[in-house]
């Protein structure tokens, strides 16, 4: 209770960082940044369209697709008025509270996308398994526990983090070394023993996102096990290539998540800039490129959204030939 009353003594608030030593700078992100944050929402609303409007893509691959678009919209939701008020408004200030709230949800968010990514895998390894029994199996019910599951499942793992810093002394700096509400960088700044901390950190990344890692990569080893096991090498070719955008979103979750961490871990040395550049591309990458990994790299919702452009396009040459007819009908009344 000590803890709780020495860290309200001292500070009130956090410090967000922009671009270490050049404030002057951060004006100039608002638009690299405005481009980026405008990017995923737009192709992550057209994402969520296409599978709505399209009744053929109401399946559990696009279902944990949907969570994941869901994710990573509001993943970038959490983070956006913090940025906007560093970069735009040069406000870094963030209440304390505010700034442990926005840290529950950037991680619950992390913790969410892990898990769909887990499901997906999960997915695929049944459609190439057993695809006779794949309605059977994931069916929209199943679908559904899983989805509450891993909502569930996170929120519950992220908890404790708030409180956790919320018991610890402040006293000696509030200026984080990122743009957004980390614990990590929060803890850093502590002026009391952290060991509960590190412990509670370390078991998060080993039990979420390190034990889902390795669940993805056990279901793609099955996989490639089924798939060699076919014997006409066409549809092999046909069965792997149901999943290379899960593979690239697995990718883009993972490696920068990896650049990240060996950055903070042995690249004390290096400027605190390319922390700051490291932990954004962390942050937005994925949310900025899932989009179009899915809308490239899956044939049913390329093709939609392909279909949904040529029939505005179509649509408009009607209305134009339309409005030019009914004005030569009209001159011709004249």
């Amino acid at each position: 209770m000590m803890n709780f009353n020495i860290s309200h003594a001292n500070y009130h608030s956090f410090i967000l960082t922009g671009i270490p030593g050049m404030p002057d700078k951060n004006p100039w992100m608002v638009f690299p940044l405005g481009f980026l944050y405008t990017l995923t929402l737009l192709g992550n609303s057209i994402i969520l369209a296409v599978i709505k409007m399209d009744q053929s893509l109401h399946e559990p691959m696009y279902y944990f697709l949907s969570i994941l678009v869901l994710t990573d919209v509001s993943l970038s939701m959490s983070t956006l008025p913090s940025m906007l008020s560093i970069f735009w408004f040069n406000a870094p200030e963030i209440a304390f509270d505010a700034c442990i709230t926005k840290m529950f949800f950037i991680h619950r968010f992390g913790v969410v996308e892990s898990g769909v990514l887990v499901s997906t895998a999960f997915d695929r390894f049944v459609a190439i398994q057993n695809l006779l029994h794949y309605a059977s199996i994931l069916t929209h019910g199943v679908t559904g526990k899983i989805g509450i599951t891993v909502l569930t499942w996170a929120g519950c793992v992220v908890f404790p983090g708030p409180f956790l810093i919320k018991r610890l002394p402040f006293c000696r700096s509030n200026v984080l070394s990122h743009s957004y509400c980390l614990h990590q960088a929060a803890t850093r700044l502590a002026c009391a023993s952290t060991r509960v901390n590190s412990l509670y950190g370390l078991i998060i990344v080993i039990f979420t996102l390190g034990l889902d890692a390795f669940i993805i990569l056990f279901s793609y080893v099955l996989i490639l096990k089924t798939v060699l096991g076919i014997a006409s090498i066409a549809e092999r070719l046909k069965a792997l290539n149901t999943s290379p955008s899960h593979v690239y979103a697995v990718l883009l979750f993972y490696v920068p998540l990896i650049g990240v961490t060996m950055i903070h871990r042995f690249g004390k040395h290096l400027s605190p800039v390319v922390h700051t550049l490291m932990a954004n591309i962390y942050l937005l990458l994925r949310s900025v490129l899932n989009p179009t990994v899915y809308s490239v790299k899956t044939k049913q919702i390329r093709r939609q959204i392909i279909q949904v452009f040529q029939r505005r396009k179509n649509s408009g040459l009607s209305g134009l030939r339309s409005h030019v007819r009914d004005r030569i009908s009209n001159k011709w009344e004249i």
